[in-house]
């Protein structure tokens, strides 16, 4: 088994432990050491596992290791992988068990994503690195990820969709079919986009518009 780590004790921490925990229960992959994280004490302990140290944990580690950031928050999860200069570690591909798969084979993936259960991804997708998939996240058809997105539960990506780095959708919003969505934008909670995003914005409502406009 290899050994794993979990960058982030909170929530979704966790819930990256529990994908684990499920993924073990099917094939004994992974020994859960704990988790780093650089806001909370060494020893604090959850549910799951306690905390184990902070980035300089990982740094100074001298036997391999495995990495899984679980942080919400592109801009952080982009500095982090970046900060992480071991060596010894890699950023191994997360898939819940639950996800669904068009074609498994028709799917290209970079490295450090998370994919949780339910989520479910067409054919011709391609993703790059460290992208987080939340619960119940659709992706359709022809759909592409630059790096370090989020996407929040039941968020739903309409095929063809171009998505660039470090955006961040908020819980249950979509975006419609062949649209673009560029760098460092945010596109809030139920909302609907309907037009291209363009970098830097923050796109709330249905139909979904730019905040400074």
């Amino acid at each position: 088994m290899k050994n794993i780590v979990i960058y982030g004790a909170g929530g979704y921490g966790r819930e990256v432990a529990c994908l684990i925990n499920r993924q073990n229960a099917i094939k004994r992959e992974w020994n859960f050491l704990g988790f780093i994280d650089d806001g909370e004490p060494v020893g604090k302990k959850t549910e799951y596992g306690e905390v184990l140290g902070n980035i300089d944990f990982v740094n100074g580690y001298e036997k391999d290791l495995s990495v899984a950031l679980a942080i919400g928050t592109p801009s952080i999860l982009q500095h982090l992988a970046s900060a992480i200069t071991n060596p010894k570690v890699d950023f191994p591909n997360l898939i819940d068990p639950d996800v669904f798969f068009l074609d498994r084979e028709n799917v290209r993936m970079g490295k450090g994503n998370i994919l949780c259960a339910k989520c479910v991804v067409s054919c011709n997708v391609d993703i790059g690195d460290f992208n987080l998939f939340n619960i119940g996240v659709e992706i359709g058809h022809d759909a592409s990820f630059g790096s370090y997105n989020v996407l929040m539960p039941n968020v739903n990506i309409s095929g063809g969709v171009e998505t660039g780095n470090c955006n961040l959708f908020g819980v249950k919003s979509t975006v419609l079919q062949y649209l673009k969505v560029g760098n460092n934008t945010k596109i809030g909670a139920h909302s609907l986009l309907m037009r291209k995003a363009k970098d830097d914005g923050l796109y709330f409502g249905i139909p979904a518009n730019r905040a400074d406009m």
